[in-house]
C-alpha cells in the first residue's frame, strides 16, 4: 500500500510546485490586466454614454445615448482634428522609407556603421517630453534653424514663423516626430535583414540578380513580418500623435490634434462623457486601419512565399554543388594517393 502525503508533502511536491508556478506567472499578469486595463476601459465606455465632470456624483450623471457620439463627428474641434494625422501619416511614410533604406546598408560591411546606428537610435532613447522642450527652442524665431538657415545665405525676414505659420508648423512639427521614431523603425530593420541567410544572396548571384533584385526578391519577403509590423505602429502613432504638439505649441495655431483636443476637452471643460466617446472612436479608427494594412500586405505580398521557397531551393542546390565539389577533390585527392 502506497502512504498517504500530508498535505505539506503534496504541496511541496515537484509536480504541484510546477503547476502553482505556471498559475501564478498566468493569473497575476491577467488579473493585472483585468485591473487596469479592462475594467478601466468598461468604465469609459459606459461614461461615453453620459454627460457628466469627474466630480458629478453617479446618481446626477445625465444619459444622454448616443449623443457625444454623434457630437465627436459634427464637432470641427473633434473629428476635424483627424485631418491633422495626414501629415503625420505622410511624415510616418517618409520615415519608414529611410529607415528601411539606411537599414539596408548598414546591415552589410559598412566603415563606421555601428557608430552611424549608434547615432540615429539615440534620439529614440530621449525623453518626448524633453525633444518637445529641444525643439521648442530650436523652432523659436531668430534661434538655431533661423540661425543655420543665416549662415546658408537666407534672410531672416523671409523665413516663416516655424510654429505660428499654418502652411510650415504641422510639418515642422511632423519631422520632430520623423526625427525621434526612425532609428526605432531602423534598427528593427537592420535586425530583421541580419537574419536573413546569406546564402540566399549568393543564390541569386549565381542567377545573375544585381541589389536591387535581391533586395525586392530576397530581402523585402523574408522581412516582410517587421514591414507589416512598423507600418502598423507608425499609423497607429500618427493617429494617437499627442507629445510634440502639445508640449511645442500646446495644440495652437492649427496643430492641436486628435489627443491634444480630447485632452482638452476631458481636462479643461472637464466633458468626460465627450472625451470618452472620442477615445472609443479613435480606437475603433485604429481597429479599421489595421485590418485594412493588413489586408493590404497580404496582398502586397502574396507571392513572396513562392519568391522565397525558390531562392531556398536554389541555396538547396548550392549547397549541393559544393558538396558535390568537395567529394570529387576527395576523390581525386585519394587517387592520387593511390597511383603514388
Amino acid at each position: 500500500m502506497t502512504e498517504k502525503k500530508t498535505f505539506s508533502q503534496w504541496i511541496t511536491s515537484r509536480r504541484v510546485q510546477q503547476v502553482l508556478i505556471c498559475l501564478g506567472f498566468t493569473l497575476i499578469p491577467l488579473l493585472l490586466l483585468l485591473v487596469f486595463t479592462y475594467i478601466p476601459f468598461g468604465k469609459m465606455v459606459q461614461f461615453s454614454f453620459f454627460k457628466m465632470t469627474y466630480l458629478t456624483p453617479p446618481e446626477a450623471r445625465k444619459f444622454v445615448g448616443w449623443q457625444n457620439y454623434i457630437d465627436v463627428f459634427r464637432r470641427k474641434d473633434c473629428f476635424g482634428a483627424l485631418k491633422l494625422s495626414l501629415y503625420y501619416m505622410v511624415g510616418a511614410i517618409v520615415q519608414l522609407f529611410l529607415a528601411l533604406l539606411l537599414a539596408t546598408i548598414l546591415s552589410f560591411k559598412t566603415k563606421g556603421g555601428n557608430f552611424f546606428k549608434g547615432l540615429m537610435f539615440f534620439p529614440y532613447l530621449i525623453s518626448g517630453i524633453a525633444i518637445g522642450f529641444i525643439f521648442k527652442f530650436f523652432y523659436t524665431r531668430g534661434f538655431v534653424l533661423d540661425t543655420v538657415l543665416q549662415w546658408c545665405g537666407f534672410n531672416l525676414k523671409d523665413l516663416p514663423y516655424w510654429l505660428k505659420d499654418q502652411k510650415v508648423n504641422n510639418w515642422s512639427l511632423v519631422f520632430t516626430s520623423v526625427w525621434r521614431y526612425f532609428g526605432q523603425n531602423m534598427v528593427l530593420f537592420i535586425g530583421a535583414i541580419m537574419s536573413v541567410d546569406s546564402e540566399l544572396y549568393e543564390a541569386a548571384s549565381l542567377d545573375g540578380a544585381n541589389r536591387w533584385q535581391q533586395f525586392r526578391y530576397i530581402i523585402l519577403p523574408s522581412i516582410k513580418t517587421i514591414v507589416t509590423l512598423n507600418v502598423i505602429l507608425s499609423i497607429t502613432g500618427s493617429l494617437s500623435s499627442f507629445e510634440q504638439p502639445f508640449v511645442i505649441t500646446s495644440g495652437a495655431n492649427g496643430t492641436g490634434t486628435y489627443f491634444v483636443i480630447m485632452n482638452r476637452i476631458a481636462h479643461v471643460s472637464q466633458k468626460v462623457g465627450l472625451a470618452s466617446a472620442m477615445a472609443v472612436v479613435l480606437l475603433m479608427i485604429i481597429i479599421f486601419c489595421t485590418i485594412l494594412q493588413k489586408l493590404f500586405f497580404k496582398y502586397i505580398f502574396r507571392d513572396a512565399e513562392s519568391d522565397d521557397e525558390s531562392y531556398k531551393a536554389k541555396k538547396a542546390r548550392l549547397k549541393a554543388e559544393k558538396a558535390a565539389k568537395k567529394a570529387m577533390k576527395a576523390s581525386s585527392v585519394k587517387a592520387k594517393g593511390g597511383i603514388a
